[in-house]
């Protein structure tokens, strides 16, 4: 009995890990189909105010996300019904930061992205703390379509000026979701004082993570100018195709792990193929990046210094997933600030001096910091519950 339960229970991962992966492989090439578009035909300086917003509509929409993906992620993987009372609280939120930025910035487009970021990140989450992994896919792949058609309509039709509103609207298809949500989730705030020791904490983790990931493109402008941002966030954009797998580890991984079950044989291969990625990245990119675009020749070299972060961040997602799978938020918010602390000290100092290059440099060396954090982290905390 306990082979077929053993066996069942592999399949079924098998299953759930197979729909997550062609969900964010699929969104993931048609996303950067766009974006990689977009930089061939637009300038660097155009490509970096696009995403100096973006960033800026990023930390709008996590300063109201108090109902994190992963909380809500990792809260409904254990069954508690706490998703309606978060999306009241986070949408309630994202009203005001939305407003606030249009007031700010002078875009209405800006404004409105901040609220489709939000409705996003909560239905994602409800969709992975259920394991509707098959719905997952299905809501991710159509809004990358919709990314793709609407952006390269929207660009054509309005400018650079149309890009944010298209990508705005494209998020439109997740309201189905949160409507869903509330006619099927009372709200419930007693349950949302009972847990918020645990949102707290992975909320201030999510800010941290939030601001050091889009930090960077805020100080680069001012400092460095929009052209250095655009040739940056072309290297990243390669960045998240290379670490494509680690986040759809970290998708599959949370809610198994915050039900019980462990991953030891996928986590391995996951770092394989990290591994392999990372060596790719490094001798590639220079020949590819100046035949495909070849406005931005800063960003080879750049994609070339940052391959050396995939192995960091992969086993940043391993120890996180771990922790969170505990309710261990307040020790992920640690590493998170010690990442925080470390790129903004280097864009400081080495893009300074070294420009996009020295960008690439403190990147790397946020990641490594807090990798080796969690990590030692992971091990203490296993040592003392065995």
């Amino acid at each position: 009995m306990n082979f077929w339960n053993n066996l069942r229970q592999r399949l079924e991962q098998i299953r759930g890990l197979g729909l997550i992966s062609f969900g964010d492989i699929t969104g993931i090439i048609i996303s950067s189909i766009f974006w990689f578009y977009l930089a061939s035909v637009i300038e660097p300086s155009e490509y970096g105010d696009i995403h100096f917003f973006l960033s800026m509509a990023t930390i709008g929409s996590s300063i109201a996300l108090f109902g994190t993906q992963d909380s809500i992620t990792v809260l409904t993987a254990k069954g508690h019904k706490i998703q309606s009372g978060l999306n009241v609280i986070s949408l309630g939120i994202s009203s005001i930061t939305s407003l606030c930025l249009i007031i700010f910035f002078q875009r209405i487009d800006v404004g409105i992205i901040v609220i489709a970021f939000v409705i996003n990140t909560l239905s994602i989450g409800d969709l992975l703390g259920k394991k509707q992994f098959f719905k997952y896919s299905q809501y991710n792949i159509l809004q990358k379509i919709l990314t793709l058609v609407l952006g390269i309509g929207f660009f054509y039709a309005f400018g650079p000026s149309g890009i944010i509103y298209a990508l705005a609207i494209s998020y439109a298809i997740y309201l189905i979701r949160i409507i869903k949500t509330f006619q099927e989730v009372p709200i419930n705030f007693k349950l949302i004082k009972e847990k918020s020791s645990f949102l707290s904490h992975n909320y201030i983790m999510y800010l941290a993570g939030s601001f050091g990931g889009q930090l960077d493109k805020i100080i680069i402008v001012p400092l460095l100018g929009s052209a250095v941002l655009g040739n940056y966030s072309l290297a990243l954009q390669v960045i998240t195709v290379f670490t494509m797998f680690t986040t759809i580890l970290f998708k599959f991984l949370l809610p198994q792990e915050s039900s019980g079950i462990q991953n030891k044989f996928l986590i391995q291969i996951v770092i394989i193929i990290s591994v392999i990625v990372s060596v790719l990245g490094i001798f590639l990119s220079p020949l590819v990046i100046p035949n495909f675009f070849p406005k931005y020749v800063d960003a080879g070299v750049a994609i070339q210094i940052m391959s050396l972060s995939i192995i960091p961040i992969t086993i940043t997602t391993i120890c996180t997933s771990r922790l969170l799978s505990k309710e261990k938020s307040k020790l992920v918010l640690i590493g998170n600030m010690i990442g925080l602390i470390i790129i903004i000290l280097g864009i400081l100092t080495l893009g300074s001096m070294y420009g996009t290059m020295g960008i690439a440099m403190s990147f790397v060396l946020s990641t490594i910091s807090k990798a080796t954090y969690l990590g030692l982290i992971v091990k203490k905390y296993e040592r003392s519950v065995n």
